[in-house]
């Protein structure tokens, strides 16, 4: 567990761990404005489904 510990703190202090969060906060970022749009639009996009009469 210590050794895990250690690698994760290697990580956070380097260049390359700066950049693994820098990659999470932008996969974050896009994550939470897909979920925005979709529950913003989404009535939207069931209603035409909804007038659209096969």
């Amino acid at each position: 567990m210590m050794q895990m510990w250690g690698r994760v703190q290697n990580r956070l202090r380097g260049e390359e761990g700066a950049t693994m969060v820098e990659y999470g906060l932008v996969v974050t970022l896009i994550a939470l404005v897909a979920l925005l749009s979709v529950a913003a639009l989404g009535e939207k996009v069931l209603s035409l489904f909804e007038l659209v009469d096969i």
